[in-house]
């Protein structure tokens, strides 16, 4: 169990907390913070950043990550633009989420509506080493589909 500080910003007052919804829950869902009586749309196609009111203090070696909630992809074609987003350990500004329409009708962000969720993952440091060659594999420099595929 990591400990995760964060603070509630003056627009996020009300909502309920960062929080996984049961206990086998990888994520904990973040909730839009957007005033109550100015919902924002996304129109069909568009996209928009949205604001969950809070802050992280991450641990060194922490990050979060933004991911989509799968019920809104599925009901709606709604999802994270850039999934997953990262927030690093160093960041402490407000946690926004890039939310993007696929679906066909206008979508409403209400204040408290469930937006996304985040994960949080530890990250190992990385140390690069330049190199002449690499070790060979099986699928040496095979790109983009090029596992699984029968000719």
């Amino acid at each position: 169990m990591v400990d995760v500080q964060f603070k509630i910003l003056p627009h996020g007052e009300g909502l309920d907390a960062p929080q996984q919804a049961t206990t086998g829950a990888a994520g904990l869902d973040l909730r839009a913070a957007v005033p109550a009586d100015t919902p924002m749309v996304l129109e069909p196609g568009s996209h928009d950043i949205v604001p969950t009111g809070f802050s992280l203090g991450l641990p060194e070696n922490y990050e979060a990550q933004i991911r989509p909630r799968s019920g809104l992809a599925a009901k709606h074609a709604v999802t994270t633009l850039n999934a997953p987003g990262t927030i690093d350990a160093d960041y402490r500004g407000e946690v926004r989420v890039i939310l993007i329409n696929h679906g066909q009708a206008p979508f409403t962000i209400n204040r408290g509506d469930r937006i996304a969720q985040m994960v949080i993952a530890p990250v190992e440091k990385v140390v690069m080493i330049k190199t002449e060659s690499l070790s060979s594999t099986d699928r040496g420099a095979g790109g983009f589909g090029s596992t699984g595929v029968s000719s």
